[in-house]
């Protein structure tokens, strides 16, 4: 399939060292050329070949800028296209000014978001899955998050599920034969044996789905309300988990007055960190509308980290959000460890078994590996350190998963059933069909628009 010419600025915009812009299309070389004065025509130059030269104005034939241009023709292109990469100066004036010229080239137009990688897609150089792979390397919060985006964009996670199809393929073909040459009873094709067939998909189904919650973690991060009384050490506590001074410290109680949002990267898992204010009955009308946004907080949370004091009693707010939390993911971070013992351990022991409990010094920097260990342990079954990094993370991946199990399911039941097997044909064709679309094979155009709308201009 033939498309026009784009071009964008693939570089993040602002000050830097360089700035790439990228052009990619049937008019791409030729329209570069007639603006890049080299030693070499781009036009004669080899494939996958840098070259140094200036780009001119085409209507004062001056030099505009110095810059290095890639060119990479098609197919052996990330979009399967000619691609031209012109290397500039960074800066928004110097960019600009080069993207104005490619732009006023005769058959090159503004790329929209994410239609270089769209491209990629449509021309068969990457199924749907590792397009939106790219999306999550980009958004990526940690270096785990980053390597299994990576294995996915490498097309990890779609060799099995093309594996899973041609299971199913395969089911469908010889119910084919069955149906329209009954009298040979190809490979005796028994309701025992579509049974069969499907128990391997599903097995297969189920194993993928079985890492569904670990890699939707990795992908979205865990949200995690730090919640506790005033001045128990919350603040401090995001501080020395995101190592800066994001939350303002003081010994005045209700200091935070809303909630403060950061990203971190604990032991490979993202954190959405929420810094509360501290909860409790309060007079002042800016502080309690903080402290309502705190509950809000507590509703939304994946996990709760409430801190109490290692040197003060328990006092009545602490009792208070003991009880609403009993329920809920919790880890109950002890702080001030440095200083005298005066907590009633037992009152929080009989709410909450020992592992969920973890005692630090904010002060001292002491027990983060401890946090660290809770957390694993909680989400990931402690099981984080494993080398494999083959994680169902999308959500629509998960949920066509799920559809294809469920199509899967019910050809089995039908087959017990004694239903005709023209009948189950269509639960195991809508499986395949459901697998399709995870690879785009079966994507509708807005379900393909929509997904790289998401992406970000010159991706």
């Amino acid at each position: 399939m033939i498309y026009d010419t784009i071009a964008a600025i693939s570089t993040a915009v602002g000050e830097g060292g360089i700035a790439i812009i990228r052009v990619s299309g049937p008019d791409a070389v030729e329209g570069i050329s007639r603006v890049f004065r080299s030693k070499i025509s781009l036009k004669d130059a080899e494939t996958h070949t840098v070259h140094y030269g200036h780009i001119i104005d085409p209507t004062t034939k001056e030099p505009v800028e110095e810059v290095l241009i890639t060119l990479m023709r098609g197919p052996r292109s990330f979009t399967a296209e000619d691609v031209v990469e012109i290397n500039a100066h960074g800066g928004v004036i110097a960019v600009k000014k080069v993207l104005d010229i490619v732009l006023q080239l005769d058959g090159i137009r503004t790329a929209e978001p994410g239609e270089f990688t769209k491209r990629a897609f449509l021309n068969g150089r990457i199924d749907l899955m590792q397009a939106e792979a790219v999306i999550d390397l980009i958004r990526s919060k940690s270096d785990r998050a980053f390597s299994v985006a990576r294995k996915q964009a490498e097309g990890i996670l779609s060799k099995r599920i093309k594996a899973l199809r041609q299971t199913v393929i395969e089911l469908l073909a010889h119910i084919e034969v069955n149906i329209d040459y009954p009298e040979h009873d190809v490979e005796e094709m028994t309701s025992a044996y579509i049974r069969d067939q499907c128990a391997i998909a599903i097995d297969e189904i189920d194993r993928l789905l079985k890492t569904a919650n670990e890699g939707k973690i990795l992908r979205e991060g865990i949200m995690t309300a730090i919640v506790g009384r005033p001045n128990v050490g919350k603040s401090s506590l995001m501080n020395m988990l995101t190592q800066e001074n994001k939350a303002i410290v003081t010994d005045i109680p209700g200091t935070t007055r809303d909630v403060i949002e950061q990203y971190v990267s604990l032991n490979g898992i993202p954190l959405r960190l929420l810094d509360t204010a501290g909860i409790r009955e309060t007079n002042d009308v800016v502080e309690r509308i903080g402290v309502e946004r705190s509950r809000n907080a507590l509703e939304d949370a994946d996990l709760i980290l409430f801190v109490l004091n290692y040197n003060e009693k328990l006092q009545d707010e602490d009792y208070a959000l003991l009880e609403l939390l009993k329920d809920r993911p919790v880890i109950i971070v002890i702080n001030k460890t440095d200083l005298p013992h005066q907590l009633e351990f037992e009152v929080v022991e009989k709410s909450f078994p020992s592992e969920s409990i973890v005692k630090l010094s904010v002060l001292k920097e002491e027990g983060l590996e401890r946090l660290e260990r809770a957390i694993t342990d909680m989400f990931f079954e402690g099981q984080l350190e494993s080398g494999d990094l083959t994680y169902v993370s999308n959500v629509r991946h998960i949920s066509l998963l799920k559809r294809a199990k469920q199509s899967l399911a019910d050809a089995v039941e039908a087959s017990h059933m004694g239903i005709p097997i023209d009948v189950i044909q269509i639960d195991a064709r809508s499986a395949w069909e459901s697998l399709g679309e995870i690879l785009g094979d079966e994507a509708g155009d807005s379900l393909i628009d929509q997904i790289f709308s998401q992406f970000c201009l010159g991706k």
